[in-house]
């Protein structure tokens, strides 16, 4: 494609670091043509979103997690008791939270 074929102009403005860091990039390509590689990476350049709903679910089962493990603790401190619910509750957020855990790993793997 010839230059005479791309009549619309682009422009923005950039910080003297992050051209330094585009500058960088373009040496690890070994490339020097500004214009090629930043139309390249627009158009073909990987954006990461790692907006994870499973993240959100993993903190909200760790804080209630942690919540349930101080209740339990403070309990068993003072009344010298430990009850076999309370371990299956333990248990259960524990199972939830590697669940979550396999979840957002899937999700990671597939940003490749």
């Amino acid at each position: 494609m010839a230059n005479l074929e791309r009549e619309v102009q682009l422009k923005f403005r950039v910080t003297p670091e992050e051209r330094a860091l585009i500058e960088q990039k373009m040496a690890q390509l070994g490339t020097s043509n500004m214009a090629a590689y930043l139309r390249k990476m627009a158009i073909d350049g990987l954006v990461i979103n790692l907006e994870l709903p499973e993240l959100r679910e993993m903190v909200s089962l760790l804080r209630r997690s942690s919540n349930n493990l101080n209740q339990l603790t403070r309990r068993v401190h003072e009344t010298g008791r430990f009850y076999d619910a309370d371990l299956d509750e333990l248990r259960q957020s524990y199972d939830g939270l590697w669940d979550a855990t396999q979840k957002i790993l899937s999700s990671l793997a597939k940003l490749q």
